[in-house]
């Protein structure tokens, strides 16, 4: 008698993974066995922001340890709710860059699409925690108003899609402005930034891939991992086939107090994202957004530290140390970036 066939087992989607996030810090603690830490690491609440973190993000903390520097990254806390001067609700002057409803123009040759509020991680140090996404979303109408300002500027040759996270739509919604601006004779370019392939890579999927790879555009993921902690075996395997459609895979930091802010950590996260095909571009020092005070890390530092990669690691692992100020017409290389008071003014 032949044996009958096992089926064989599906991959679980991406969109079951994103409902079963964890939305409850006590139960996040309660998973890494901190749950008598509860008291001393929690914010009132959410303090404002909701808590979202992916299981399988969850798993890449390490048990029993309130430093983790992914679970610092995701963990609500009291600092939170300090007034701290120099921070607000608009850290890069995204409101004055508004033109049509989701759409920024900071940069020369560039449009900026707030696809989406969504996001499957709500990482604390975010510096749109405040935007007003219910007012300012590119994808609604079926892209259709976001086109349309973009087809009427010759001028713009790179469209990027940010949030939120743009990848948190789905391959569908995507694949309408994909085919827009492939009528746009002079977009070149689609840049998409977005953390899920490092905090969600089933996101990466053949649905997406197939849509990716016929794209008739040149493509860059940026994608978005602070800790070499943060990327694993599926982490690369999504950076694999993100390659394999025929993207360039850049990475952004962002220098975090207690999660990333020493050389070691800095030169480890290089040299893991390298491996896994993605080369770091930038790391930024925080942006000044409110609720975000307690990441901050000097530029004095910063530029020490950046110093101290190129001490041990080859030129092209060294990501440029930038900052973002509103009103600028391009990020600020910390070389020649003017000086912050603590109040918020540039000196």
């Amino acid at each position: 008698m032949i044996p009958a066939r096992r089926p064989v087992a599906q991959p679980i989607r991406w969109q079951q993974l994103w409902r079963e996030a964890v939305t409850n810090a006590l139960e996040l603690l309660d998973l890494l066995g901190l749950s008598a830490h509860a008291e001393s690491l929690l914010a009132d609440g959410d303090a404002g922001f909701p808590t979202r973190v992916p299981r399988g993000f969850i798993a890449r903390m390490r048990h029993g340890d309130p430093r983790d520097p992914l679970l610092l990254q995701v963990l609500p806390r009291a600092a939170e709710a300090l007034d701290v001067p120099g921070f607000s609700d608009d850290a890069v002057g995204d409101l004055a860059a508004r033109s049509t409803s989701g759409v920024l123009r900071k940069y020369h040759g560039r449009a900026l699409l707030i696809a989406t509020g969504s996001c499957a991680v709500n990482c604390r140090y975010c510096f749109r925690r405040h935007f007003p996404y219910a007012e300012e979303t590119a994808a609604a109408g079926h892209w259709q108003a976001a086109l349309t300002s973009i087809a009427a500027d010759t001028s713009i040759s790179e469209v990027i899609l940010s949030g939120g996270d743009p990848l948190s739509l789905g391959t569908a919604k995507l694949a309408e402005l994909g085919a827009g601006l492939a009528r746009i004779p002079h977009v070149r370019r689609l840049r998409i930034h977005s953390r899920l392939p490092i905090v969600l890579p089933e996101r990466i999927d053949e649905e997406f891939c197939s849509w990716l790879t016929d794209l008739p555009l040149q493509k860059v993921m940026v994608v978005h991992a602070n800790h070499g902690n943060e990327i694993d075996a599926a982490v690369s395997a999504a950076c694999a086939r993100l390659r394999e459609c025929g993207a360039s895979l850049l990475n952004q930091s962002v220098l975090l107090r207690g999660v990333n802010d020493n050389a070691p950590v800095l030169a480890r996260l290089s040299e893991r994202l390298f491996a896994a095909g993605v080369l770091p571009y930038y790391l930024h020092l925080l942006d000044r957004v409110r609720g975000a005070a307690h990441f901050e890390v000097d530029a004095a530092c910063g530029r020490r530290l950046i110093e101290e990669l190129r001490a041990c690691l080859p030129g092209y692992l060294v990501p440029r140390l930038v900052r973002e100020i509103a009103g600028a017409s391009s990020k600020i290389p910390l070389e020649t970036a003017p000086m912050m008071a603590p109040d918020g003014r540039i000196e």
